[in-house]
């Protein structure tokens, strides 16, 4: 198996490239840094099928169009926070960049609970709203990929866009999970879930 993590733009967002095998992989959202995507695909002899979005803030969508139209991958995001692929204002991009946003012209919308098949992989759909209204987590093997839900030690922001309660319901639905997942945030380093359960202030009272 095999996961690559790039860096991406001017907030480190993490972009990871998961091998579904016979030599197609998805990603895990892609920050300003398409060209970092598309040579890490041809090193690694790699065909993209799809992009798959935690959410649609500027640093975690910047590169998709630009992915996408050069790869021909499906890009999936939550309908609550689809105008955020239209839109540099409601994308945040006029907080975080100077560089022109370019809008995603094509996309699927997600309703949260779907399981997403891709190659040799299966990979469900967990809606964790609290960052932003369409948050989610995808979660395939022992994977988690919580994007700005979770993070090692702490949790995402609610001042952009997000809303407190939200966040906490989310978390409690994250705290139940009986699996020891590999948690891939969108930012800073992995952990993982029962480390988070026990050390991370905003989730060990909750399980």
């Amino acid at each position: 198996m095999q996961l690559i993590n790039l860096m991406l733009g001017e907030l480190a967002t993490n972009c990871y490239i998961l091998d579904i095998g016979n030599g197609e992989a998805v990603a895990f959202d892609i920050g300003n840094g398409a060209k970092k995507v598309i040579q890490a695909l041809e090193v690694y002899h790699l065909k993209l099928k799809a992009i798959l979005l935690t959410h649609g803030h500027y640093d975690h969508v910047a590169g998709v169009e630009a992915v996408r139209t050069i790869t021909g991958a499906e890009v999936y995001i939550h309908e609550k926070d689809a105008v955020m692929l239209e839109s540099g204002e409601a994308n945040l991009s006029w907080q975080l960049t100077d560089d022109i946003y370019v809008p995603v012209t094509e996309y699927h919308t997600l309703k949260g609970g779907e399981i997403l098949e891709f190659g040799n992989r299966k990979i469900q759909v967990m809606h964790t709203p609290g960052h932003t209204p369409g948050g989610v987590c995808y979660l395939t093997d022992d994977m988690m990929f919580s994007g700005d839900t979770l993070f090692k030690g702490s949790v995402g922001r609610i001042d952009l866009g997000g809303n407190r309660d939200e966040m906490m319901q989310s978390l409690r639905k994250i705290a139940v999970l009986e699996q020891n997942y590999k948690v891939y945030p969108g930012h800073f380093d992995a952990s993982t879930l029962d480390f988070e359960k026990k050390h991370n202030p905003y989730l060990r009272n909750l399980s």
